[in-house]
């Protein structure tokens, strides 16, 4: 071996170890105010080891998380990132994904994305699809180096507004294996066309961009962030189905969390600017690895699911499981959106999820 080479490996190596104890450090001595007690709105599984840990994305912003690992397991194993939906906290949906798919024999993470829950980043409550993605990218930085992970066996979840970042890191990056949306959510599409391109003019655009804009000159001039709210409580009697629909979980002992934005007031007005001029899926077209997108028939955000299946194969759906190549399309008949948050009706189809990430992490 030639000496620059040598010289070059032994350095790589050397940097490795290096960012391999810092990063166990920073386990150890995170900055983060963590809740150590069992504050989940699902019930702790005995079939997993559970614990807290924290990790860096490339921005800096430390994110917190919860850690599962099937018990008494051996060896390295495939391994999952999960988070979302957005708005919400690992301690809700992400977190019993993770626990789920962790009893089914993967070490999992569930994430706090930048800015909310126990992670890191200022100002609170803010929204950007390149740090979002970025999170999950992190996710993965992170599995990659535990001992008991396989590098070449990861996946990542991501449920509701997370299922688009999600597609959008699998574009991204080539270390995800496989990737699963579920009940998922395109902000950027929402947030430029309203809902079912309800607001989908030029002008009803420059609208939403001059309100915004206005908001940050006076978010600036009173050194404050004002709130959206979260899901409208109390609920309106002529509040349309999806927003019941939300009501029903995230202001209820099903899914109420008292760190959860959409539990609580929401993000800032301004968290989601960004998402009017930055499409997600802008290059979904090119996601080699494959995909299982898991949707409830009667979701009212069904169609971003189709969609996204749209960008990724060309071919055109409405309310039917449809698989091209590598990616898939699960439809769960009589499913509403919040159905795939929670076990209240058993429509979260772990079974399938299994099989798909052993059959692609392999």
């Amino acid at each position: 071996m030639k000496k620059s080479l040598l010289v070059a490996s032994i350095m790589g190596l050397a940097l490795m170890s290096c960012n391999k104890n810092q990063q166990n450090a920073s386990e150890m001595n995170t900055t983060l105010q963590l809740t150590q007690e069992w504050d989940k709105t699902f019930p702790q599984s005995d079939k997993v080891d559970h614990k807290k840990v924290t990790f860096k994305n490339r921005y800096g912003i430390e994110l917190a998380a919860d850690m599962y690992t099937p018990r008494d397991a051996a060896g390295k194993l495939p391994a999952i990132a999960v988070s979302g939906p957005f708005g919400a906290v690992k301690e809700q949906s992400s977190g019993l994904y993770a626990q789920h798919m962790a009893e089914l024999g993967f070490v999992t993470v569930a994430f706090d994305p930048s800015f909310t829950g126990e992670s890191g980043g200022e100002p609170r409550r803010m929204a950007s699809p390149d740090i979002n993605t970025e999170d999950f990218l992190a996710a993965v930085d992170f599995l990659s180096v535990q001992d008991n992970v396989d590098p070449e066996r990861i996946g990542i979840i991501g449920i509701c507004g997370f299922g688009g970042m999600a597609i959008n890191a699998a574009a991204l990056d080539p270390r995800i294996k496989a990737t699963v949306a579920s009940t998922m959510y395109d902000m950027s599409k929402v947030t430029v066309e309203g809902y079912f391109k309800s607001e989908d003019t030029k002008e009803q655009r420059m609208a939403k961009r001059k309100a915004l804009a206005a908001q940050r000159t006076e978010d600036y001039r009173n050194g404050t962030y004002k709130r959206a709210g979260g899901v409208v409580d109390p609920l309106p009697d002529d509040a349309p189905f999806f927003v019941k629909d939300y009501y029903d979980y995230y202001k209820t002992t099903r899914g109420y969390h008292k760190r959860s934005g959409n539990s609580n007031d929401g993000w800032n007005v301004t968290g989601c600017q960004s998402f009017l001029n930055q499409p997600l899926l802008a290059w979904a077209n090119e996601v080699e690895t494959p995909v299982l997108l898991i949707h409830g028939e009667k979701a009212h955000s069904r169609y971003f699911s189709e969609y996204a299946f749209e960008k990724m194969t060309g071919v055109h759906v409405e309310g039917e499981s449809r698989t091209v190549g590598n990616k898939e399309l699960m439809i769960i008949p009589g499913a509403v959106h919040t159905d795939l948050y929670d076990d209240l009706n058993g429509r979260i189809p772990y079974e399938k999820m299994n099989t798909f990430f052993h059959e692609n992490l392999k």
